[in-house]
């Protein structure tokens, strides 16, 4: 009887779950099949008609969207900036968080507690200031600029986060390493990057999310030739309001490329928590 309880249980659970999981991935279907009518078949009705009358449905529009010299411009910027930003973050913030969970020098805690202090400080109220540091440097408009500013306000939060969760590491484990010869440099690379690769991975992905769907810093800090794809489809938007059938594959390019990153870096989030629980 239990039994039979529990597997109802699971049962009412699994199907709960996909009603979640169907719903959640509606509005994305729905982007999908707009991306594949013409704009005549969009002002007509919905995309759910696409299931009474498929012959709706062409790939048309991606072409031409792939002839729309702004759009795909603006997907390889945001890429450009998008990219070196995770990495960079992930890099520098593993790196810091190690030093400030194991490492002893002087002013590691002030350090650390100003650090802690910069995740309480708003995005605007720097924009201002760091646009008018970036046009004296020569780097306003450009994507490197972006990443910059995205690198620096991400790294508080990044820093905090992996420092704390370096820190949960055994120590006996790394006084262990010490004795058996090894280098701070190979202890972090060959054991505190594997097992800290769950909040690794999950920094990752929220850092590539974010910036990936940055539209305010872009707005301000890139000119027309290196703006992402968020603020060019809203320009378009502004000025081609009808262009549905270009508007509607670049915003679900724009959206499906997330998705994408996230299910791929969570098989490696799972793999890292497995690992880390047998370690």
């Amino acid at each position: 009887m239990n039994a039979v309880r529990r597997g109802l249980g699971n049962g009412v659970v699994q199907a709960f779950l996909v009603v979640v999981g169907l719903v959640w991935m509606t509005p994305l279907a729905g982007l999908f099949l707009s991306s594949l009518r013409s704009a005549e078949d969009t002002a007509k009705g919905g995309w759910w008609t696409v299931f009474t009358s498929p012959g709706q449905l062409s790939f048309d529009n991606y072409s031409a969207l792939l002839g729309n010299a702004g759009i795909t411009q603006a997907f390889w910027n945001t890429v450009l900036i998008s990219v070196p930003t995770t990495v960079l973050v992930v890099v520098v913030a593993a790196l810091a968080g190690y030093a400030f969970a194991w490492l002893d020098f002087p002013g590691r805690e002030a350090i650390f507690l100003v650090v802690v202090a910069l995740l309480v400080v708003p995005v605007q109220i720097g924009l201002l200031p760091v646009a008018k540091l970036f046009g004296q440097l020569g780097l306003f408009g450009t994507i490197p600029g972006v990443v910059l500013f995205h690198v620096a306000y991400g790294l508080p939060f990044a820093v905090f986060l992996l420092r704390n969760y370096f820190a949960e590491m055994p120590k006996e484990m790394l006084e262990a390493a010490r004795m058996d010869g090894g280098t701070e440099w190979r202890i972090f690379t060959r054991l505190v990057l594997p097992v800290g690769r769950p909040a690794i991975a999950s920094l990752a992905i929220f850092q590539f999310l974010w910036v990936w769907n940055d539209m305010l810093v872009a707005l301000l800090f890139a000119d027309s030739a290196s703006q992402p794809l968020t603020v060019e489809l809203q320009s378009q938007i502004r000025q081609f309001g009808s262009n549905i059938d270009v508007l509607a594959p670049g915003a679900f390019v724009s959206l499906v490329v997330p998705v994408v990153v996230f299910f791929a870096f969570q098989r490696h989030f799972v793999q890292g928590v497995m690992a880390g629980s047998v370690k």
